[in-house]
């Protein structure tokens, strides 16, 4: 497991559509139906990194604070699962039902739209305004696997706040950081 930091895609960078398929509904899911009228998140995480198993409780408790204030979810796995069965979309089912995530946990099979993302790292995480347009792009918060910080959120929190009250969200932002994503070989 290399620590690697996200690429830090472009603010104001639109957000580059899917159309991917849902591991818990079955049905495939587009950009356009993570519902949120005041910004979407999303969100390249797996199953099997420490870094997202770490803060995952807390992903799950912001999707559910934010949800009703008009920001939309959706969690994106694009690891090799035949090099890495943990991120399998049936154990990603199992996961997300054991967890009970609100927003959709997308396969992308292909590694495609984590190209098209530059997504880097699970976790790796994007706040798009009501414009399609990257507002934020970094971690969750301070704490990592090993240290003492708090997993808090406070991070994507105050970016999401920011975003809800129509205040710029600051710039001044620090990359996300954890698992590489597991490339496939070609």
């Amino acid at each position: 497991m290399a620590l690697t930091p996200s690429s830090m895609l472009a603010l104001g960078t639109i957000a580059p559509d899917f159309n991917l398929p849902d591991t818990i509904s079955g049905k495939d899911i587009q950009l356009k139906e993570v519902q949120g009228k005041i910004a979407r998140v999303v969100m390249f995480i797996c199953n099997h990194c420490p870094y997202v198993v770490h803060v995952r409780e807390e992903i799950v408790r912001i999707a559910k604070d934010y949800q009703g204030k008009g920001v939309g979810f959706v969690a994106i796995s694009s690891n090799d699962a035949i090099k890495y069965p943990d991120d399998s979309p049936d154990k990603m089912r199992e996961l997300a039902l054991q967890l009970d995530f609100p927003f959709p946990y997308l396969y992308d099979e292909s590694q495609d739209i984590a190209r098209s993302y530059k997504a880097e790292c699970t976790p790796d995480l994007y706040v798009f305004d009501s414009q399609l347009k990257l507002v934020y792009r970094g971690q969750l918060d301070d704490a990592r696997p090993g240290n003492t910080n708090p997993v808090t959120g406070k991070d994507l929190r105050q970016a999401l706040d920011d975003v809800i009250a129509q205040r710029t969200v600051n710039p001044d932002q620090k990359p996300a950081t954890g698992c590489n994503i597991k490339w496939k070989s070609h």
